[in-house]
């Protein structure tokens, strides 16, 4: 059984396999993903990736439209390392057998919200997410000093000499989505470093484009590493490493809004293509918030649609609709086909109907705060992708920015660890084994996500004020009562392990918005409706003894 290994990467999405093919030309690597390879946040993204390729001009101006969605607080080395860095990462994708869609001979790029200029790059029409996948898993598969470890949790992080120096890997059933094996087996892993790139938190709400598995799991690791959970504070994590930006999770706008199907992602791209947005009176309604229309940046078109499907009494709702019908010289179907045949399967066409759509949680900004080598406040921990913070993003996403971002700061991580050349300690044992939940027991942990993530929609979604936060907080602090009672009884479970997890992103997200009062991109405070540049033009960071400050990069 595998004991040592160089390097640990939790994540199989771009940003931890990119880091994977870099790490493995100088050392052993195991790559641990909680379910399959092709289960991730990457695999799913259906509007591509952008890119600056023709160019310094082309790269100026990416710079610019990421600085200006990011609504006053793009950390700029960073975001100027994203679009200086992303055209050779996206030219060694190509030549590691990524194929992007092509026109005349030449790669084909489109444009979506807040970009200036065509400059998105897509895959099969709307895969894009899962064709990077492929190819990266295909690369990664052929190197001789990869591993993976699929189905497997990192339930823990070692630490010794205020260092990182390994981790406690659990394997999860295969047959249940519900529960670890029957009898868990734990295993500890001693390594010269870890790199946390196990994307988003979606799943922390109800209303979400990402699956399930995006349950915040490496953000919680993180913040959970060092002193025991002291149940008797505010602070819903253990002291750890330093998170940022937590207030802003962005929120697609649109989403299919159909009873009793998922929200599927409905991609930007459609937007771009020149698909309208209606309200319930058939109206175009972008004008009276933004001058770019449907292209206006995320946050902006989010809350339009939400405000505009607001009904007349408390609680009742009004449609909103995607409108394609009019877009005519372009093959719908061949040019979304995954959008496509998901909507024939709920009797729908792109060509011929109105597609209703409402936001849903989307992409966080914030996270694991890092260096822009992807260096945390904790030694021999590194972070890239979803799950880490660089102020890259500021308050919103540019779309298609993700993908893009994963490629530069996975491959940067990667060489940190390597510059900074740790040495393996010994990791001892792992911990205790924890005993099954019984079924009550298991009802019982659906039932504390369920209410935590509905929470989550209604008092920290697209629009908040300090009433809703705290109704929030105090559904969030019920939840960890509850599950830190089973915990306390030497309970296990892979879904006992999620529902922490959420409840601690959900505290980092609560208790930074109460924090922030003012209004900026993806964070609206109703209260506080305006920006403050002068008390607020500056990160979020929770550091590790759970106080939060305000810090300028």
């Amino acid at each position: 059984m595998l004991s040592r290994v160089d390097f640990l990467v939790m994540g199989a999405g771009v940003a931890g396999l990119r880091a994977a093919i870099e790490l493995a030309r100088h050392g052993d690597v195991l790559v641990v993903t909680k379910e399959s390879l092709s289960e991730s946040n990457t695999h799913y993204a259906q509007g591509g990736i952008a890119v600056a390729m023709e160019g310094d001009q082309d790269v100026a101006l990416h710079l610019e439209d990421t600085v200006n969605a990011g609504d006053g607080i793009v950390y700029r080395p960073a975001a100027e390392a994203l679009v200086a860095e992303g055209p050779i990462r996206v030219a060694e994708l190509i030549e590691w057998g990524a194929q992007f869609d092509t026109e005349g001979g030449e790669l084909l790029r489109t444009r979506e919200g807040a970009h200036s200029l065509p400059r998105i790059l897509h895959a099969h029409g709307d895969a894009t997410g899962a064709e990077i996948s492929r190819s990266l898993v295909a690369f990664a598969r052929a190197h001789k000093r990869i591993r993976f470890a699929e189905w497997t949790m990192v339930t823990g992080l070692v630490g010794a000499d205020g260092r990182v120096i390994g981790a406690d890997l659990t394997r999860a059933n295969l047959f249940s989505a519900d529960a670890l094996h029957p009898e868990p087996k734990t295993r500890r892993i001693s390594t010269r470093s870890v790199l946390i790139a196990a994307g988003g938190a979606g799943q922390v709400y109800s209303d979400t484009t990402n699956p399930g598995v995006a349950t915040g799991d490496g953000i919680a690791l993180a913040a959970s590493a060092g002193a025991p959970t002291d149940r008797s504070s505010s602070v819903g994590w253990r002291a750890g490493v330093e998170l940022a930006d937590m207030e802003f999770y962005q929120f697609h706008p649109t989403a299919l809004s159909l009873p009793g199907a998922p929200r599927f992602l409905i991609s930007e791209a459609l937007r771009g293509e020149g698909a309208y947005l209606r309200n319930d009176k058939g109206e175009r309604f972008m004008e009276r918030y933004h001058t770019l229309l449907e292209l206006a940046p995320r946050d902006v078109v989010a809350r339009a649609i939400a405000r505009e499907g607001i009904g007349d009494e408390p609680g009742e709702t009004r449609l909103v609709h995607l409108d394609m019908r009019h877009v005519t010289g372009i093959d719908l179907h061949k040019r979304f086909p995954g959008v496509s045949a998901f909507l024939a399967r709920h009797g729908l066409d792109l060509a011929r109907d109105l597609i209703p759509v409402r936001p849903a949680a989307h992409y966080l900004m914030g996270g694991i705060r890092t260096d822009l080598a992807g260096r945390t406040s904790l030694p021999g921990l590194y972070a890239a992708g979803e799950a880490a913070c660089t102020g890259v993003h500021g308050a919103n996403r540019l779309a298609s920015n993700s993908l893009l971002e994963g490629l530069v700061f996975g491959a940067r991580a990667a060489q940190s660890m390597l510059a900074d050349d740790l040495q393996m300690i010994s990791g001892g044992d792992p911990a205790a084994k924890c005993t099954p939940l019984s079924r009550g027991e298991a009802k019982f942990v659906e039932e504390q996500i369920a209410g935590l993530q509905q929470a989550m929609w209604s008092y920290a979604g697209l629009l908040r004020d300090e009433f809703t936060l705290r109704e929030g907080f105090s559904v969030h602090i019920a939840c960890v009562t509850g599950l830190a009672e089973l915990a306390e009884k030497g309970k296990g479970s892979r879904r006992l392990s999620e529902a922490q997890a959420l409840t601690r992103i959900s505290h980092a997200i609560l208790y930074s918005a109460i924090h922030r009062t003012e209004s900026r991109g993806a964070h609206f405070r109703n209260d506080y409706p305006k920006r403050d540049d002068e008390n607020f033009r500056k990160h979020s960071v929770l550091k590790s003894n759970g106080q939060i400050v305000f810090e300028k990069w």
